[in-house]
């Protein structure tokens, strides 16, 4: 503190010396013309007295005229005057100085203050974010009362939809904020209380409460949100539904804990309690996949995971186009896992990301070397719903191009048709990002998705690509070559190629190329090979 003192004390003498000595100018040009003035007057007055200047007549009329001697003493005046003023408006100037400076300095601390608190906190209810609670419960795994058992609650307003329908998104954001004061008001510190999506809020309890405890404080829940809310003058009811998951028996990290309490949740909706903790049961899938999940964050980690390499081919001539990255999981337990087998759970939670992080990197680098090599592949690579809502994905795909030298030309990245409808106006946005860096765009597994003809109009797209469910009974079922027919026709009339997946005969084949489809992949043509081998089939293909 003595130090901060000092130092203000120091800027404000500073201050004080420079202010002093603009003013003291002026004060010196006011004794100058005072000066001036006096000897002017003892000129004028010398020579009316006497009708001459000399040195007689002047100290004469100093001696005799009371006029001189107040003239005399006013350049005293002037300099005494000056000085004090110069002193008094420099401490003012400069403590005017000061505190404007220190307003501006707690305006921008303020501010900083605001933008940290937007990153961690909800806007509409200020409860901490998605974010911050999962750096709380990761925390709190990690911490010496992590040791201990602990519990999540996810709490689902079941009729939030419904509400937003029917009486308009400001009534729904009235009600969520309704939910969010009750919930906060009857469970303070030390329980955690976050909002997680639209109508989903999360709890964590710290405590090691037993099974009934826990239980007993979802029925509180249920108890406080009862009660009927009151949304411009409309008497509502809020249902809702709670999954609960304890630490570390139904997982070991905050992403399996999440992930596992949405499955509860999900249970919990369709039972008439409104409440369920997650029991593997719950899981309809196989008892291996109930593990998956721990283990997904590391499988990068300990290049698990591999890309496989499927060859496009081109119909009218057979030549190779380029290729479709798919990624595998050499699991060291399971062995290797296919992409259906574990990407619905990265997709579930923020593992989807950091996946397609990795495998942009991998395909970009390998694309790289192909081309140095003299093999003119193109690469195709993936993107999920949640990449096309991550408005970073561009800056990363920028970073990852200027690291590994690619020309986008040699990349074309797959979407899917439900990814872009989830959200179309962020998922167009950063589309047209990365489009304007020059890469491609295809959706693939055209006709499965909620299609939009005027979302496919304004995309910048490079291909479509039949799903396999449409080419493989193309030869049996008619609807199938109807449709196989009209989605080539469109895409040709939309100046794009056109892929059929699944090729898995010579017939299939043959009708393709009739229909004027333009490029095929299938186990007939190549199935996916780890990089090496495709490598080498592609230097036997082209000796």
């Amino acid at each position: 503190m003595s130090v901060i003192k000092g130092s203000t004390s120091d800027f404000l003498h500073n201050n004080v010396k420079v202010f002093r000595s603009r003013v003291s100018k002026t004060a010196w040009q006011g004794i100058f013309i005072a000066v001036i003035a006096l000897i002017v007057a003892t000129l004028t007055v010398a020579y009316i007295e006497h009708g001459d200047i000399s040195t007689a007549s002047l100290i004469d009329v100093q001696k005799t005229n009371f006029a001189l001697w107040v003239l005399d003493i006013v350049p005293f005046i002037f300099a005494f005057w000056g000085q004090y003023s110069s002193t008094v408006l420099a401490y003012e100037a400069s403590a005017m100085v000061m505190d404007q400076t220190q307003a501006l300095r707690d305006k921008a601390d303020t501010f900083e203050k605001q933008a940290r608190h937007s990153i961690t906190h909800d806007l509409l209810t200020d409860m901490p974010n998605k974010e911050l609670f999962y750096d709380r419960v990761e925390q709190q795994i990690v911490s010496p009362r992590g040791k201990s058992m602990f519990s999540v609650l996810m709490i689902e307003v079941a009729n939030y939809k419904e509400i937003s329908d029917t009486l308009g998104r400001n009534s729904s954001d009235s009600l969520i904020k309704q939910v969010a004061v009750r919930l906060e008001s009857a469970f303070p510190s030390p329980y955690t209380i976050a909002r997680l999506e639209n109508n989903t809020f999360s709890m964590l309890i710290s405590d090691n409460l037993a099974d009934k405890a826990v239980l007993e404080l979802a029925e509180s829940v249920h108890r406080v949100l009862h009660d009927v809310f009151y949304v411009e003058q409309v008497k509502l009811t809020a249902q809702a539904n709670i999954g609960i998951v304890h630490f570390p028996q139904h997982g070991t990290d905050v992403d399996t804990l999440v992930q596992r309490a949405g499955i509860a949740l999900y249970m919990a909706q369709n039972s008439n309690k409104g409440c369920a903790v997650y029991d593997s049961s719950f899981d309809a899938r196989s008892p291996k996949q109930l593990t998956l999940m721990s283990e997904l964050h590391h499988a990068i980690e300990n290049r698990e995971l591999e890309l496989f390499y499927q060859p496009k081919i081109r119909v009218a001539d057979g030549t190779l186009s380029g290729v479709e990255a798919l990624v595998r999981w050499n699991h060291p337990k399971h062995g290797l896992l296919y992409p259906d087998q574990f990407i619905p759970l990265m997709e579930r939670s923020r593992l989807i990301q950091g996946l397609t992080l990795w495998v942009i990197q991998e395909g970009f680098t390998q694309c790289a070397q192909w081309h140095e090599q003299g093999l003119d592949i193109i690469v195709s690579i993936n993107l999920s719903a949640k990449d096309l809502n991550n408005p970073e994905l561009p800056d990363l795909i920028s970073g990852i191009k200027g690291a590994t030298g690619i020309n986008p030309k040699w990349i074309t990245l797959e979407i899917t048709e439900s990814s872009i409808m989830t959200d179309p106006d962020a998922a167009m946005q950063v589309i047209n990002r990365i489009h304007d860096m020059g890469f491609q765009f295809s959706i693939d597994d055209y006709g499965t998705g909620y299609s939009s003809l005027s979302y496919l109009k304004r995309l910048p797209l490079k291909e479509l690509k039949i799903d396999r469910s449409f080419v493989s009974d193309l030869l049996q079922d008619e609807s199938d070559a109807v449709i196989v027919n009209a989605t080539i026709n469109l895409a040709h009339n939309l100046g794009l190629e056109v892929t059929a997946e699944g090729v898995e005969d010579p017939q299939t084949l043959e009708l393709l190329k009739q229909e004027g489809c333009d490029l095929a992949q299938g186990f007939l043509l190549g199935k996916p090979m780890p990089e090496a081998e495709f490598t080498q089939w592609c230097r036997e293909r082209n000796p």
